[in-house]
């Protein structure tokens, strides 16, 4: 197993030099490392949970025209060349296909533990001082305004509006982020969640008052 998870990180960190920051390899490694540690108290498949973690963002739809399959393809054509079996790599493709938030929006017909874990990991990583920061970083990448009073946030977006919204940052705060705690699947992760959340709510108190 050792040998596998090893050459699946080399490869990631190939796949994502030069990658946007807040979908880096320091974000695959902060999401593998939270997914481990959600693991040893939900006990799903290590191997799956971390093949998945590493591979969640190996092609970003976002960064890649909308191509939601791409990720999926890469990652099983990687694992297959590497010995991974069938029904594993397909379970890893299913947990990327669908771990997004933007995929919670539309229809999932798939579900398992471990995608739970891995998705709640991710989550973790889009909220509390990280999820700040990678919101910023976002943002900034895409040329958003920081803050518009006269743009409210949308509250009930389809998946086809997330992917295409272009509202100031701090409304993703409402669209998306401060959402996330609620939303968690395992209880490892809602524990882990609910100091993020605050930090939040502080960040954003300071930042109205700032205002």
């Amino acid at each position: 197993m050792e040998h596998l998870i090893n050459r699946t990180i080399r490869f990631v960190q190939e796949k994502l030099r030069g990658a946007e920051a807040g979908h880096d390899w320091f974000h695959i490694e902060r999401v593998y490392k939270n997914a481990l540690k959600i693991n040893e108290q939900e006990n799903g498949d290590v191997m799956v949970v971390s093949l998945a973690a590493l591979l969640h963002d190996i092609a970003d739809s976002k960064f890649h025209d909308g191509d939601e399959e791409l990720g999926p393809r890469i990652a099983g054509e990687f694992l297959q060349g590497i010995g991974v079996g069938d029904v594993m790599i397909t379970h890893v493709q299913q947990i990327i296909k669908n771990l997004s938030y933007k995929s919670s929006l539309g229809k999932i017909d798939f579900h398992s533990k471990e995608l739970d874990i891995v998705q709640d990991a991710d989550r973790l990583d889009a909220i509390g001082a990280i999820g700040i920061a990678r919101a910023f970083t976002y943002g900034g990448y895409k040329n958003r305004v920081l803050y518009d009073p006269a743009i409210k946030p949308d509250l009930n977006m389809t998946k086809e509006a997330y992917k295409t919204a272009v509202n100031p940052t701090i409304n993703h705060f409402y669209e998306k982020l401060l959402l996330l705690k609620d939303l968690m699947k395992t209880k490892t992760g809602t524990a882990m969640a609910l100091q993020r959340h605050e930090f939040m709510q502080l960040y954003l108190d300071q930042f109205y008052s700032e205002i």
